[in-house]
């Protein structure tokens, strides 16, 4: 059984037109739109163990016609979109740490 982890990764070009690279944590899609939380991928390991470990929550909208991301700007609806992922995120970690207490 193949139980490797393949990661979904996005890159996004910042207004700069500098390149960063993210994990695909989670995506909630609801009536309010399409939101990603995102991890960073660092190139450099120095850079991962520096990182605090936070994750961005991103919207889809559109511009002249294309689907881009933006940071979420409305802060009760950041506010709830984080309180939902984080259940997410708990849910998610529970769930591993069961299935390796179940393989001892």
């Amino acid at each position: 059984m193949d139980n490797s982890y393949k990661p979904d990764l996005i890159t996004l070009i910042d207004e700069d037109n500098v390149e960063h690279n993210f994990e695909i944590l989670d995506t909630i899609e609801n009536e309010k739109g399409v939101f990603y939380a995102l991890y960073p991928i660092y190139d450099n390991a120095k850079d991962s163990v520096d990182d605090s470990g936070e994750y961005y929550i991103m919207e889809v909208i559109e511009e002249d016609g294309e689907e881009q991301l933006a940071e979420v700007q409305d802060e009760a609806l950041l506010d709830e979109l984080s309180a939902i992922f984080e259940k997410r995120f708990e849910e998610l970690f529970d769930d591993v740490e069961d299935e390796n207490e179940e393989k001892k």
